[in-house]
């Protein structure tokens, strides 16, 4: 053999050995899971869930949410099954601010507060940074989505 053919085997026989242990551990998890069909826009509660016990591999558990914390009040971007263990992008914070439809936009200032009505360019959650556009004068904004449905921009 020439010595960049054993270089290779020598490789492949080291990457190989190091992935077998991976591929073949499997433990026991629990994972919440939908009690009943959860569709795309519903808002998660902890009624809507049950633990589960699976048998799955490392890098299986990590596509999958294993806390109930971390999905309870979450939005479902897409069809949840009963049963099935939820995938990690599969919910999302739910939207306060949706495209195209009219919200609030506050500037405040030390005692100055300055208000009126634009149109968000995307839908945002809470924090998210947005821009809308003012439907009277054009001019578009950037402020931050705040709990109450609320667009804040400029110095607070």
């Amino acid at each position: 053999m020439t010595s960049a053919l054993l270089r290779y085997a020598l490789l492949a026989a080291t990457l190989l050995g190091a992935a077998a242990p991976l591929s073949a551990a499997a433990e026991d998890v629990m994972l919440p899971v939908p009690l009943v069909t959860l569709y795309p826009g519903d808002v998660v509660s902890d009624g809507q869930l049950v633990d589960r016990m699976f048998r799955i591999n490392s890098r299986a558990s990590l596509v999958s949410i294993d806390n109930r914390l971390a999905v309870v009040g979450k939005a479902v971007r897409r069809t949840l099954l009963p049963g099935q263990p939820i995938p990690s992008n599969a919910v999302d914070d739910p939207k306060l601010v949706r495209r195209g439809v009219p919200a609030q936009v506050v500037f405040r200032e030390k005692d100055l507060v300055i208000t009126g009505i634009v149109e968000p360019m995307a839908s945002a959650a809470v924090n998210e940074m947005v821009k809308a556009r003012n439907p009277d004068s054009g001019l578009i904004v950037v402020g931050v989505v705040q709990a109450d449905g609320t667009i804040r921009v400029g110095a607070q």
